[in-house]
């Protein structure tokens, strides 16, 4: 099983019509991984604060849906996180988000993972807004010495940051240790500075940038190097393909022979890649975060 923690919240999409409406559609990087998991027909569970409202509700119907096991699920009376994406011409999105009192920032850490537990996967909201972020690292730190698999991905939210500098230290110094893939944006690679050198020095096994339209390119510890083009497909926005990547990327790593983060057999990192490219771009058909199912692929 793979676990995802993080934050599940509601995206406010533009509408076609009428003008300056807004659709509420599920959303959040780790929801949005989780759910793009269970569509791809991996065995995942989803770890988080939701909302009871009916928002919360819905949020958790759409992964029961997918078959996402909910038994890590917290529960709150507080209001479900709202995010307000803009798009840009080339479909690319920006946020603005609803943030104050809101159920998953008072996620709290779990027991222990189940056994059977192969790979956990954190990032976006859930690593910046307190308490739950403190609770999230915990949840890193623990399972990352149990031997676990751990991607991260920083999804980084600049509006939500009020201290750059603490953020990058504890990317650093508190988050990177405790990593075995670090899956990166080029817009979160600039705004975290340091480099592929910096980032396989403080612990990960391998990091992997997405590139846009440029396609996808991994680093690993042992100086390989190997890149995949994009799929060419008409964008309709970029809504959940990096969460589609986070996906892809674990499902074929605890699938095929070897991991990225134990011993084992050399990852097949080319077919990794071009896995996860092919699933982000059928993503970007279409309007919001909707990951495809295994049968589209």
């Amino acid at each position: 099983m793979i676990v995802v923690g993080g934050e599940a919240l509601i995206d406010l999409v533009p509408a076609a019509r009428p003008p300056g409406a807004l659709l509420p559609r599920p959303g959040g990087g780790p929801y949005n991984t989780a759910l793009a998991l269970g569509r791809l027909g991996a065995e995942a569970a989803f770890c988080s604060r939701v909302s009871a409202d009916g928002f919360g509700e819905s949020l958790l119907s759409g992964l029961r849906a997918a078959g996402v096991d909910l038994s890590l699920v917290q529960r709150g009376p507080e209001p479900t996180t709202l995010a307000v994406p803009s798009l840009a011409p080339d479909g690319s999105a920006s946020y603005g988000f609803y943030v104050e009192g809101t159920a998953d920032r008072l996620f709290t850490l779990p027991p222990a993972l189940p056994d059977g537990v192969r790979a956990l996967a954190l990032g976006t909201c859930s690593l910046v807004l307190e308490p739950g972020a403190s609770a999230y690292e915990a949840l890193l730190r623990r399972e990352s010495r149990r031997g676990l698999l751990t991607l991260l991905d920083p999804n980084i939210r600049p509006a939500l940051i009020a201290d750059p500098a603490g953020y990058r230290a504890r990317f650093r110094e508190r988050l990177l240790p405790y990593t075995s893939v670090l899956k990166l944006s080029e817009e979160d690679a600039a705004w975290l500075g340091g480099g592929v050198g910096d980032w396989l020095a403080a612990g990960p096994s391998a990091v992997v940038l997405t590139r846009g339209a440029a396609g996808l390119t991994v680093w690993t510890r042992d100086g390989g190097e190997c890149s995949v083009p994009a799929r060419r497909v008409r964008v309709v926005d970029t809504i959940g393909a990096g969460d589609t990547v986070n996906a892809a990327l674990l499902h074929r790593l605890t699938t095929a022979p070897g991991t990225a983060g134990t011993a084992g057999d050399p990852v097949d990192w080319p077919d990794v890649l071009a896995y996860a490219a092919h699933a982000a771009a059928l993503t970007c058909t279409r309007a919001g975060a909707e990951p495809p199912y295994a049968a589209e692929l």
